[in-house]
């Protein structure tokens, strides 16, 4: 904070920003990792996992965590230690290369929401992003090569809670460094807004509802 030129912070604050701090960061890592786990696999993989919206991408995270949670039961059963456990889980995770914050420089998104929010304050009158992170992942390929990719964050208050608590919303999305980026989050944002817009999750709701009549019946 110093760095950045921050002086007049008191020190009993520090603890409660380093809290927030670490909090924030393991936010915006889980959602890269979400974000790895439905396009690592290639852009028909993604197709396919997110065209149920993120109602359809919830049901994969679980079934996804309810598989690991088996296998490290297994691998437990089979006399594996903990650290030879958590070393495989984590193999199978993208890894953090490298991250970078400034907060002068921020999103072209981050700039258009501003504009848009001192121009129509009544629709737009969201704060304006606080800070500006970038962060670099090795993302594993089907065919066994690393390709490195940028993630951008914008961070933004959200006020506070009825407790006092502050509240903030992360931003996160792949940066448009490349076609396939910019495949990736049309892909996610569009398949929802689709699949809600179309109403196939109630169309798919009745059809499970009819089923489970018949097989009563």
């Amino acid at each position: 904070m110093l760095r950045k030129g921050h002086t007049d912070t008191p020190a009993e604050h520090v603890e409660s920003m380093v809290a927030i701090h670490n909090f924030l960061n393991e936010g915006a890592w889980k959602e890269i990792v979400e974000w790895e786990n439905i396009f690592a696999g290639g852009l028909s993989q993604g197709w396919e996992k997110c065209k149920r919206g993120e109602e359809g991408l919830a049901m994969d995270r679980a079934k996804r965590e309810y598989l690991t949670m088996l296998q490290t039961e297994r691998r437990r059963a089979a006399g594996q230690s903990e650290e030879a456990i958590s070393k495989a889980e984590q193999d199978l995770q993208p890894k953090l290369l490298r991250f970078q914050g400034d907060a002068s420089k921020p999103t072209p998104k981050a700039r258009i929401l501003r504009t848009l929010a001192q121009t129509f304050p009544n629709s737009f009158g969201s704060e304006p992003s606080f800070d500006r992170h970038d962060w670099y992942v090795a993302r594993k390929e089907p065919n066994g090569s690393v390709k490195e990719v940028r993630y951008v964050i914008d961070y933004y208050g959200g006020g506070l809670q009825a407790s006092g608590e502050p509240v903030f919303y992360l931003d996160i999305r792949p940066a448009l460094d490349t076609p396939t980026a910019a495949a990736e989050r049309l892909i996610r944002w569009g398949s929802d807004v689709w699949y809600t817009a179309t109403g196939s999750g109630i169309r798919e709701q009745i059809k499970q509802q009819e089923m489970q009549a018949k097989n009563a019946s």
